[in-house]
């Protein structure tokens, strides 16, 4: 058995957890989170706990164990409390500003980026260089996250670019002349 996909999911208060076929529907006082199930994976509510099941010993079924329930838990974190990624833009006259549901970024290329913010994810730009990615789903966050820091990533040399907040460049020295 896997030992994250047998440990049962204590579910928190405000959260309803539906099962509907394949579907399962976790629904908070952030939003609501659907998640499609595999054959041979099944899910119980029991007890106001989520329990995982497989059908058989196969290695996808066992990989598949512990994903499941990873998933099923992130999404109940994410429906009550939410996900949060913040980014930096550092360097000369870089900057990031929002019109609408569009971000425009300047970021040392002639004409200025534009990315389109995909719909579940707020995103907030402070001051012009911080920008802060929230959302319900984890795996759209960080998307989002890794999109926006693949406009311009950091560049070791010089240390500009976008990069994750807290996130550390070894500075790297340029070539020497003779």
């Amino acid at each position: 058995m896997s030992r994250i996909g047998k440990k049962p999911i204590a579910i928190p208060g405000g959260v309803e957890v539906k099962v509907e076929g394949a579907t399962v529907s976790v629904k908070g006082p952030l939003g609501k989170l659907d998640w499609c199930l595999t054959p041979g994976i099944s899910v119980v509510v029991e007890d106001g706990k989520v329990v995982v099941n497989r059908a058989g010993d196969e290695r996808e079924l066992r990989a598949l164990h512990g994903l499941v329930r990873a998933e099923l838990n992130n999404m109940m974190y994410g429906v009550t409390k939410g996900y949060e990624r913040s980014l930096e833009i550092t360097g000369v006259g870089y900057k990031a500003q929002i019109q609408g549901r569009t971000m425009s970024f300047n970021v040392g290329y002639i004409n200025p980026v534009l990315y389109e913010i995909p719909a579940g994810v707020d995103v907030k730009v402070d001051k012009q260089t911080l920008i802060t990615v929230k959302g319900v789903d984890k795996r759209l966050v960080g998307q989002v996250a890794a999109d926006l820091r693949a406009i311009k990533p950091p560049d070791v040399y010089k240390q500009k670019g976008i990069r994750y907040s807290g996130e550390r460049l070894r500075k790297k020295e340029g070539k020497t002349g003779k």
